[in-house]
């Protein structure tokens, strides 16, 4: 029985006894004085009328109260625009690092013995010195054609030109070989290697940013041997850095054989940024027109560390969000700590006369550490330790309106949820996928029932999304038509409390249909959308593409609980996507459901249409 029905049984029950008798401490809070039918809040004909509305409504209140207690965990992987319209492109590699002309290490700047060299010498083998990145083995192999035979002088050079060679064909431009003076020992001639490295780097053009935060990524790049490879990598991963707008790099001569200096030209990027946002993305139980601004600080202490805060609000609703990043080692591993708050209210009617209201905290802690990561793939793992709360009230009390809640209506989640990313960009195409194993524990008074869904759980839940640009110049994609495909799956083996379950319906999801229209302890959801460019200008400031769509999406429950009535969605829709300038940008979307729910098509929303208008100044 869901706790709804409980409470109208209950209800229906003991009005006709006193609270007393019954002993129940939440109706006696409620204070329904029935002999005489008076209350601050209702008249005997209306408490003889509510339950008989309440019993006709129990599914809709159902859905009205899940909806109200916020359920939306908030998706590192976000379903609704989750990459950039434009796959990131990289400026050439000549325009981030200009390699030096002549290395310290290069053979003509370090002369080989000279004196009285015999016309030609016997040699028998070679010993290669100072060399840490190739085997004995691969250089004797490199050297093999010059051995077991008699050599003059020039060949000798060619021999050690030939390791110079092996060592700058593979990236390492900076390392040369050089002939010692010695003395010829059973025919082995010796060949010193100079593996070149980074005496200095010099960062310049900084302004906020500490320019320890660059340097301290260039290296791990810049030790010895310098490759000129990994350390074009790591400028093209600082490029990359939404902290900063253009770099570029030189490699010149440093004051010590075998050494370099690595100057780079930063040129920040701005730090601060601010969102105004419109869109009827809520529910309609708290009201669809949301109203959100957020403002962030890339760079808020200097090195590299980010805050952000963000309220929004509808006219059943308020909601807090602030976050604080902070770096914690150049291979861009992250500390998080996050908190949200919200309060709601039903305003749907009929339920907005039971005075039904929610609050809902949520506090997290993430650890986030990327262990590959290139301009192109990235693959991070971390580990979030998560609190989140809720609380119900009916008439200003607090009371139990959903399953797992306690007596006086609250819920407490204590998880752990290690989740695993990876990231593939090219010039044509961003494939992101996200895995998640969230476990329940019941630490820190966390809610414990014996029956009921409580703090004590196990899920995981998968993400990707892939946007591919179908056609167009390959060097400008945004007038190309673009292919999105987005998953969404969550599994669970047992029954879960609304903060925990998964939502199908609404403005992130299957479209045509109310936000959170099912919810439920598993979900499937799947959609296709290509988006068409129809007109842009030539500066491309002003674009309009059409977007047909596809989403799908089932639901079900675990543990034997009862599934939904109608469990699968399915909508065809149009979205129209203008972008009006670079700071402005708007979007409409019909959805057509295919497949028929209760609804009561009271909002836009609840009729298929969506929008959302985006304003950054900044």
């Amino acid at each position: 029985m869901f706790p709804t029905q409980q409470f109208l049984a209950t209800f229906l029950v003991r009005r006709r006894q006193s609270p007393t008798e019954t002993g129940d401490r939440s109706l006696n809070r409620i204070g329904l004085n029935l002999e005489n039918g008076r209350h601050p809040l209702f008249k005997l004909s209306s408490l003889f009328s509510l339950p008989i509305m309440l019993v006709a409504s129990v599914t809709s209140v159902e859905r009205a109260i899940a909806q109200n207690v916020p359920t939306d965990i908030p998706n590192p992987l976000p379903p609704s625009e989750p990459l950039p319209e434009q796959p990131p492109l990289l400026p050439p590699p000549e325009e981030l690092l200009r390699p030096p002309s002549v290395s310290p290490s290069d053979p003509d700047a370090a002369p080989d013995a000279t004196g009285e060299i015999p016309t030609t010498i016997e040699v028998d083998g070679f010993e290669v010195l100072g060399s840490t990145i190739f085997s004995d083995e691969e250089l004797e192999d490199l050297l093999s054609s010059f051995i077991n035979r008699p050599l003059s002088f020039a060949e000798l050079l060619q021999a050690r030109s030939a390791v110079t060679e092996y060592y700058n064909e593979r990236g390492y431009i900076t390392t040369g070989a050089l002939i010692p003076p010695q003395t010829l020992e059973n025919g082995i001639v010796k060949i010193q290697v100079v593996e070149g490295g980074l005496e200095e780097i010099q960062v310049s053009g900084t302004n906020r940013l500490s320019p320890n935060y660059i340097r301290s990524r260039l290296e791990r790049a810049g030790q010895k041997p310098v490759n000129i490879e990994e350390l074009l990598e790591a400028l093209q991963l600082l490029q990359l850095n939404p902290l900063i707008e253009n770099l570029s790099a030189e490699l010149s001569a440093g004051t010590r054989t075998g050494e370099n200096l690595l100057e780079v030209q930063i040129e920040e990027a701005r730090a601060f940024g601010a969102e105004f946002k419109i869109d009827n993305g809520r529910s309609p139980s708290v009201g669809t027109f949301r109203q959100e601004i957020n403002l962030n600080h890339g760079n808020l202490f200097g090195f590299g560390d980010a805050f952000g805060a963000a309220y929004a609000r509808t006219e059943g609703s308020d909601q807090w969000d602030f976050d604080y990043t902070f770096p914690i080692n150049s291979r861009n591993g992250t500390l998080n700590f996050s908190h949200s708050r919200t309060s709601s209210e039903i305003i749907e009617p009929p339920f907005d006369r039971v005075d039904i209201e929610a609050k809902s905290r949520t506090s997290e802690v993430t650890l986030r550490q990327p262990f590959l990561e290139t301009p192109t793939r990235e693959f991070a793992l971390g580990l979030t330790a998560a609190r989140r709360s809720s609380q119900t009230s009916l008439l200003g009390v607090d009371f139990p309106l959903s399953p797992g809640a306690d007596d006086d209506g609250e819920t407490r989640i204590s998880a752990l949820r290690f989740f695993q990313e990876w990231t593939e960009r090219s010039s044509r195409q961003v494939l992101a996928a996200r895995s998640q194993f969230s476990l329940g524990v019941g630490w820190f008074d966390a809610t414990v029932n014996s029956s009921e869904p409580d703090s004590r759980f196990l899920t995981w839940r998968g993400q990707v999304q892939w946007l591919r640009v179908l056609g167009g110049q390959t060097g400008d994609p945004r007038g190309a038509a673009t292919l999105l495909l987005r998953g969404d799956v969550q599994l669970s083996p047992e029954a879960l409390v609304p903060l925990e379950q998964f939502g199908l319906g609404g403005f992130e999801s299957v479209r045509g249909y109310r936000q959170d229209a099912l919810l439920a302890d598993n979900g499937a959801f799947a959609s296709a959308e290509v988006r068409l460019p129809l007109y842009r200008t030539r500066g491309r400031e002003f674009m309009v593409h059409l977007a047909p769509f596809i989403d799908v999406g089932t639901a079900w429950n675990s543990d034997g609980q009862q599934n939904p009535d109608s469990n699968t969605l399915v909508s065809l829709g149009m979205g129209l996507q203008l972008q009006l300038s670079d700071k402005l940008r708007a979007r409409v979307d019909w959805g057509v459901p295919l497949v028929d729910i209760n609804s009561r098509d009271r909002t836009w929303q609840e009729n298929g249409i969506y929008f959302s208008v985006i304003s950054n100044p900044f």
